[in-house]
């Protein structure tokens, strides 16, 4: 009776062999993407004639530097403001309804443009002139809207 197969041998491949067998999956993957391929050294041809290659080159060696110049810049207290102002009004806009976002922007374009013309009209307004402009419904609207915006802003200065 023969003997039980115990142990498997494995043929041992040499680094000659890994390495032939690494050549081939690489040629098998550029023949493959041949087309893409010439597209990606077009590119850099066209990256290289133009100085932009090396440019990024050097950027890429110089990334250290680069990386700290940048951190440096961003936080200096002028950038730390900005990013701080605009993350709180990018709070306070989603906090506000965007229809009325909406309308108050068209609304005062059509007050610009009304600024616009009167200030071409260089008419003197007087106090009677002030009197009559408050029973124009428009006017009187938007003073209003002004003196509850007002309201509200004393409010939130107060919190």
């Amino acid at each position: 009776m023969a003997q039980p197969i115990t142990k498997i041998v494995h043929p041992a491949r040499t680094e000659k062999e890994l390495q032939e067998q690494s050549l081939e999956a690489i040629l098998t993957d550029l023949a493959k993407s041949g087309d893409g391929i010439r597209e990606m050294i077009k590119l850099f041809n066209e990256l290289h004639e133009s100085g932009i290659l090396g440019s990024v080159n050097g950027l890429v060696e110089a990334k250290e530097k680069v990386a700290g110049i940048a951190v440096e810049q961003l936080l200096r207290p002028q950038i730390t403001n900005a990013i701080n102002n605009m993350m709180a009004a990018a709070g306070a806009l989603s906090d506000t309804n965007p229809d009325m976002t909406k309308k108050l922007m068209g609304a005062l374009g059509n007050g610009l443009e009304k600024a616009e013309k009167g200030l071409e009209a260089n008419e003197k307004v007087g106090v009677f002139d002030l009197m009559k402009a408050l029973k124009d419904p428009d006017i009187n609207r938007a003073i209003g809207f002004g003196l509850n915006l007002l309201k509200g802003v004393g409010e939130g200065l107060n919190k």
